[in-house]
């Protein structure tokens, strides 16, 4: 109990108190959904959930299946849980974007953190322009080391967008949005911090995951992988993720990125090989 006679109560400490009753530290919430895929998260997903409670009162998570308690840490945080199968990254994602409570929707996977700058344009944006569509640059990390050249170090992705002007298409992986010809792009400053894999164990695990899926989709596509592209593709890949892109500069992780890129595309054109055969009966 505070005591007007205590002399180390100051008026200061008082009016901090009546200001901290008032919520006068709650952010101002733009008219901005929040949509998050994920499964099996629950190492990171606390952490994307409160980034994303910074710039919006509604944050959809669509999960696909977890079993390490993801679903849990989702409702405990007031996140709205939203439950289905794998369907492919496009059309989860467009699961989360049709229960959105607003238009505007940043659209993020689990492992995918709005750093601070990026948090306060968030609160900033006006929303008006409803052809305008943001895109966002991405820091890549590899365990907890950032990935400064290679691959990893230009990437951006548009992810900030009004549904009633665009959408995802229904790729089960390498998904894109779909806007009319007269959008405007427009960069943000802030950046996204992807923490892509927990380890070599966790790199190697999605490595396989995505040449299977990328397989999969060539080869419903109709498009085919001779001898040589097999063999030669993945050098190519790592010379240029090495050597060219200057990947030697982040030492054995810069090394490790360009060796798994290398291997995720000889597995991804192995497995076109073998679906195409497998079809051709």
């Amino acid at each position: 109990m505070i005591r007007w006679k205590d002399k180390q109560v100051s008026w200061y400490w008082l009016l901090l108190l009546s200001l901290g009753s008032r919520n006068y530290h709650h952010p101002m919430y733009n008219q901005l959904s929040v949509v998050i895929i994920c499964r099996n998260e629950a190492a990171i997903i606390g952490k994307t959930i409160a980034a994303a409670r910074t710039c919006t009162d509604d944050i959809v998570v669509v999960d696909s299946g977890s079993t390490d308690g993801t679903q849990a840490i989702v409702t405990s945080l007031g996140a709205r849980l939203i439950e289905t199968g794998w369907e492919g990254y496009g059309p989860n994602k467009n699961k989360g974007v049709a229960a959105a409570k607003h238009d505007w929707i940043l659209s993020i996977d689990a492992d995918e953190i709005p750093d601070e700058t990026l948090q306060q344009e968030l609160q900033q944006l006006s929303f008006t322009d409803l052809s305008v569509v943001y895109n966002i640059r991405f820091r890549v990390f590899l365990g907890q080391q950032m990935i400064r050249f290679g691959e990893w170090s230009n990437d951006r992705h548009i992810r900030l967008y009004n549904r009633r002007h665009g959408g995802w298409n229904n790729a089960a992986v390498h998904e894109g949005l779909v806007f009319p010809a007269e959008t405007k792009t427009v960069t943000l400053k802030g950046y996204i911090h992807h923490y892509t894999s927990r380890n070599i164990a966790d790199f190697a695990t999605k490595t396989v995951n995505y040449a299977m899926l990328n397989a999969q989709k060539y080869h419903q596509q109709g498009k085919g992988a001779g001898w040589l592209k097999c063999r030669l593709a993945p050098g190519f890949s790592f010379v240029k993720n090495y050597i060219f892109r200057l990947g030697f500069l982040d030492g054995e992780a810069g090394y490790t990125v360009a060796k798994m890129n290398a291997w995720y595309t000889w597995l991804k054109y192995a497995r076109l090989r073998e679906l195409n055969r497998e079809n051709r009966g």
